[in-house]
């Protein structure tokens, strides 16, 4: 009740195309819950960016996450970009900063963050210092994660894509800050990647296009969730010292860091992540003709 009278309430949105299932209200909501703030976070589809814009304008908008194909847009309605948001050229949080009538919106990136966190884990899990990486695809995506290698120290990231054009302009956006090899087939990549990040949706892939990029150790990541073991997983998965990390502890990784964003306090991770298994086993109940 007193957290009530402290904090305004405030909504908080996903904004993106074709995320009817998404976890994320389930991550946030559970975590407000746990502050005993009185903040909402809701799904809300549009096929443009412009389709959310009197949702970012209402005075009770407390921030969102965005996803595609809104991410290389929503700069539109930012009135500042942090200076990694706008090197990575790609904004999935937005934050609202209030000074008396005064609002500012912030465009900030929290998917660079949160494979940069996994990737540091693993390093210090596994004591050894990833030196090779791999990116598959050159979406919004993909910046993050190659960010996020630059950032942990990984001095090789190749770059894959099916467009070699795209794959090219992604390079070429990053040039004055490190180094990235474009590659154009899987196979092509001249050495075993020590850090393998996928940034495609899973249904366009197979596993057997992953087979031959496996050296003897490794961490696997694919930001994709749906499924959750998806083909370069699977693939990963027949590696015994390959770490596989699911689409799901991604968004956790990155949801964590927004809420720090939006809050500025300290996620409840447990809860938060508990929350996702307890709305799995729901939705398997639901599946399976269950009783709830």
């Amino acid at each position: 009740m007193s957290s009530a009278k402290i904090h305004p309430a405030k909504n908080f949105h996903i904004f993106g195309k074709g995320i009817s299932f998404s976890v994320s209200p389930t991550i946030h909501n559970a975590g407000f819950e746990h502050h005993s703030l009185p903040y909402n976070y809701t799904i809300r589809e549009s096929d443009s960016i412009d389709g959310v814009a009197s949702l970012i304008a209402d005075d009770r908008f407390g921030g969102a996450s965005v996803t595609m194909p809104h991410k290389l847009q929503v700069h539109k309605f930012c009135d500042e970009q942090t200076e990694t948001a706008r090197l990575i050229g790609a904004i999935n949080t937005l934050i609202v900063k209030e000074n008396g009538t005064r609002r500012t919106i912030t465009g900030d990136n929290t998917d660079w963050s949160g494979l940069y966190s996994i990737i540091l884990s693993h390093s210090r899990e596994k004591q050894q210092h990833p030196s090779v990486g791999l990116v598959i695809g050159a979406g919004g995506a993909s910046r993050a994660a190659l960010f996020s290698m630059y950032k942990a120290g990984i001095k090789k990231i190749f770059l894959v894509n099916r467009t070699l054009a795209t794959a090219e302009k992604v390079k070429e956006d990053f040039s004055q800050v490190f180094d990235i090899e474009v590659i154009e087939t899987l196979d092509a990549i001249p050495e075993k990647p020590d850090v393998i990040i996928g940034t495609v949706p899973a249904d366009t892939t197979t596993e057997g296009q992953f087979a031959s990029l496996f050296g003897p150790r490794g961490l696997c990541v694919d930001m994709s969730y749906k499924p959750r073991q998806t083909p370069l997983l699977t693939a990963a998965q027949k590696h015994r010292d390959w770490d596989r990390v699911t689409g799901v502890e991604v968004l956790l990784a990155q949801a964590f860091d927004q809420f720090r964003l939006w809050t500025k306090l300290e996620p409840p991770k447990e809860v938060m992540t508990e929350a996702i298994f307890a709305l799995d086993k729901k939705r398997a109940a639901v599946a399976q003709g269950g009783m709830l």
